[in-house]
């Protein structure tokens, strides 16, 4: 079993920054692809960015690339997610979520077996 905890979540004013982070307990993140995603009040989830855990390769959403990277922490056995020059509609909850057995990064909340519980990120003045 894996427990994912994701933390640094808060109120920013647009054009600031967040950094959010997704530890795991209860296995690595090994043979693993980690992803964020969002959802916002009344809307859908988004995949907004994932890593190859072994390789370190990433993938975007075109709505974030550019102002949000991902990272991995292989020490912390973190990931975690850099958030610049946010703008309201990046408001949402954020959470993180583990693919376990492949290399692949799919942007499909389906594809992932485990999930933290999220953190609430707001861009506001």
């Amino acid at each position: 079993q894996v427990q994912l905890v994701e933390t640094g979540g808060g109120l920013v004013q647009p054009g600031g920054s967040l950094r959010l982070s997704c530890a795991a307990s209860g296995r690595t993140f090994s043979s693993s692809v980690v992803g964020w995603f969002r959802q916002a009040p009344g809307k859908e989830h988004e995949f907004v960015a994932g890593i190859r855990w072994s390789a370190g390769s990433t993938t975007y959403a075109d709505s974030v690339k550019g102002r949000f990277t991902i990272s991995r922490d292989s020490a912390k056995n973190t990931v975690n997610l850099q958030m610049n020059s946010l703008k309201p509609e990046d408001t949402a909850v954020y959470s993180c979520a583990v693919r376990t057995g492949t290399n692949y990064i799919s942007t499909m909340r389906m594809n992932y077996n485990y999930w933290g519980q999220g953190t609430q990120v707001t861009v506001s003045s």
